[in-house]
Order: C-alpha cells, then structure tokens, then sequence
C-alpha cells in the first residue's frame, strides 16, 4: 500500500532542483512550435499548502524555495523558475508550492498535451479537481511507470516524460531504468527527466551504472547535494538524470548549481556534481 505524500517535502532542495531543471527543458523545447505531449509518471497533488500540518511537521522547504523567495542575486534562470512559484501563490508571501503538473501547464501551450498519473487516490483526486475542464490534460489513478510506456511514441512525436517516483519502494531504482529502457526503444527522441534521492550513495552509482549499460545515448547528470553523503538517515542530496537533454542545458546548469550548493548547502557542505553520463552519439532533440 502507498503511504508517500509530497506535502511533507513540497518546496524543499529536491524541488527547487527537479522543477528548476523541468522549467529550463520546458522553456527549450517550447520554442518550436511544433506540439509536444508532456508525460509525468508520479504527479502528485498538483500543489501543496505550505501553512498544513504535514508541511510545517518537517518544515522542508526552509531550507529549499523559502531561501531564494527573497534575494536579489538570483540568476536569471532562477528569477525565471521563482517567478512561476510566485505566480501560484495569491500574494506576495509564500505560503504554497506548485508541482510539476501545475509548473508544465504554465509554459506548454492549447496544442500541447499534459498525460499526468498519479498511484495514490487522495491525491489523484486532488488532481483530476485541479485541472477539471481542462481539455489537454489527462489525469490517470495508476501506475505510470507502465502507463508512460503505452504512450510511447505520443501522437506529436515531440515529448518530455518526467519520472519522480518516491523511491519509497527500493524497487524503484530498478523500475526507472526498466521503464526507460522500455520507452525508450519506442520513442528514442524524446527527452526523459528522472529524479533520484540520495540517500544510500551505493543505489545511485547502481543507478548510473545501469543507465550507462543500458546503451541509451546522450545522458547528462546534474545533482545537488546540501550535506555530505552519510550512512544516517536522510537525503543529503538529489540529482536528475537527463537523457537527449536540449542543447545548452549544461551550460546553464554550470551557473546555476554552483550558486544554489552555496545558498541551499548546510554548514558550508553544499556540493554539486555535472556530469556526462554518456556521450552524444546521437542527432539533435526536434
């Protein structure tokens, strides 16, 4: 049975990397305008209160969006990324946080199409009320791991599938490869997001290893980190795994990580990584 519920994470270090990385591929590949279908495995609730209980039990997004809700050095990437978060809240405190579903339905257009799965009722509930009456957009109680795989490839052959599973499973290191593998062989052009928790360091360089083996051509890795790896409990760090990234997506991410692991990084430990997972052996994202 799933129990995982994102408000208690909503608005932290994680979010702030997975949305911003969704928005600057967003922001890319709507320049064409050519349509494209938007693909999110895990979806969530849409949005999150940040002023209820399960938030303010673990207070998480201190430490992530309410530490750039203020400043005035951000990058113009991140003024991009905090603009949208604005624009979710009604005033100019913050008080809720968007997820994925909310911040793509921002930047895709009429012709665009949102495929949203959700596994957990409540908040596949939830969703389906947010975008009631919204015509391009499909929600799904169910597996997305599965449901992702029967659309490939999407009817506009231009796409995004971001995968963000809990990891509450273990299960899911191995199901996001399998699923990528999967999609992948049937939709090779597209561009797939997948964000991973680092909790245990040994299941992400399982994780990688996997990718890599995988024979999936052009995969860039950029992760954050705001405390050293460690064996106690907690996530020290996220990362997201891009594979056909759009071009100068590494470049603005070698601004960006260097100045959120300074802003976001516990005790001085903020760190980051970008890496080339594996080359570019492939022709261009359409």
């Amino acid at each position: 049975m799933l129990s995982y519920r994102h408000t208690f994470h909503a608005g932290n270090f994680a979010d702030v990397l997975k949305h911003l990385v969704l928005v600057r591929v967003l922001r890319y590949l709507t320049r064409k305008d050519k349509s494209l279908c938007y693909i999110d495995t895990h979806a969530g609730a849409g949005g999150y209160l940040l002023e209820d209980p399960q938030a303010q039990k673990t207070l998480e997004f201190t430490n992530g969006i309410a530490k750039l809700w203020t400043r005035d050095d951000l990058p113009g990437a991140l003024i991009d990324y905090r603009r949208l978060v604005r624009a979710f809240n009604d005033s100019d405190d913050l008080h809720r946080y968007p997820g994925s579903p909310w911040l793509a339905a921002q930047l895709l257009r009429k012709n665009d199409r949102l495929c949203l799965f959700e596994a957990h009722s409540t908040d596949s509930a939830l969703l389906q009320a947010a975008f009631a009456g919204q015509r391009n957009v499909r929600v799904t109680t169910g597996d997305g791991f599965q449901g992702c795989i029967g659309l490939m490839p999407p009817l506009e052959r231009r796409g995004l599938v971001l995968m963000d599973p809990s990891y509450e499973l273990k299960t899911d290191y191995q199901a996001v490869v399998d699923t990528l593998l999967k999609a992948h062989r049937r939709f090779a052009t597209g561009v797939y997001a997948i964000w991973y928790p680092v909790v245990e360091r040994n299941r992400i360089e399982v994780l990688e290893r996997s990718v890599v083996a995988s024979g999936i051509p052009r995969v860039q890795l950029f992760e954050l980190g705001i405390r050293s790896d460690s064996r106690g409990y907690g996530m020290t760090a996220c990362g997201m795994l891009v594979v056909n990234p759009p071009w100068g997506l590494r470049d603005e991410m070698e601004l960006l990580l260097p100045y959120l692991a300074n802003v976001l990084g516990e005790a001085g430990e903020g760190h980051y990584r970008i890496r080339e997972l594996v080359g570019d052996q492939a022709g261009p994202v359409r």
